[in-house]
């Protein structure tokens, strides 16, 4: 009661910076962290059931017609497109007679094929491979896998059954514990392309660990977060030439969302 005295009493402006400061704290990206093991003992984790139930729930229907986009676990209205990844998709399928052969490092239950499934269409064969953890490899292949969409537990698994060409890097190396020692990994594969969309990058200074809290609209969780330092990042694609970088749907005043556009040198 003396809470709700209180609050009326207060000026509006007063309530508004109240609510914004709660807000920034409740998600967002916070912290520096010393290592990727005292970030994780504050989060939540990616493991979460919910967080699989709820992708799942979401992206069946736009399988099933009844929804046209998701994203993050969220239905939107319409399709946001990333136009420079599905540029660099085009541009990939263009040089190889109209075939597009796909490795979706990290892909979910398949976004981002079904959100340009639409221009995917119109090519002469294509070819969708994701690499994710075992939950979401067992409801892939139990209710999204079909002649063009597959579903592998890691790079072996995958490249024993198909022969990708293209890498698509969405939203995920900054999930990862060790993102270097990964990408180098997947760099010696020598994929005619690679497509990096949605990864954060700190204005400046060195990569750094942070927490990343979801907004709880989408789903309760928080998780360890890389901030990557754009030059140290660039110079692992020693190999490659850059074709295109470009902002990707996000930025503030400590981060920005980048994705690149990458082709190996001849």
């Amino acid at each position: 009661m003396i809470k709700r005295i209180l609050t009326l009493m207060m000026p509006p402006i007063i309530l508004i910076l109240i609510r914004k400061i709660k807000g920034s704290i409740k998600h967002g990206w916070h912290g520096d962290y010393t290592s990727w093991a005292e970030a994780q003992a504050k989060s939540t984790g990616y493991e979460s059931q919910l967080i699989l139930d709820k992708v799942y729930t979401s992206l069946l229907k736009v399988k099933n017609g009844e929804a046209i986009y998701e994203r993050d676990s969220v239905i939107f209205n319409e399709i946001q497109y990333s136009w420079q990844l599905l540029s660099g998709l085009m541009y990939a399928a263009a040089k190889n007679h109209g075939n597009l052969n796909v490795l979706d490092f990290g892909g979910s239950l398949g976004s981002t094929y079904y959100q340009n499934k639409k221009f995917l269409s119109g090519l002469e064969s294509v070819n969708w491979s994701i690499i994710e953890q075992e939950n979401f490899v067992e409801c892939g292949r139990n209710n999204f896998a079909n002649q063009h969409l597959h579903f592998y537990n890691n790079i072996d698994e995958c490249f024993r059954n198909q022969s990708p060409t293209v890498l698509v890097l969405s939203s995920v190396l900054q999930y990862i514990e060790k993102p270097y020692e990964l990408l180098e990994e997947l760099l010696s594969y020598n994929f005619d392309m690679i497509l990096i969309d949605r990864t954060p990058f700190a204005y400046s200074g060195k990569d750094t660990i942070t927490l990343q809290t979801v907004p709880p609209e989408i789903y309760h969780a928080s998780y360890p977060c890389w901030l990557f330092n754009e030059n140290n990042f660039i110079d692992k694609f020693n190999g490659y030439k850059l074709l295109e970088s470009f902002d990707a749907l996000y930025s503030s005043k400590s981060l920005k969302l980048k994705g690149f556009i990458y082709e190996l040198k001849e």
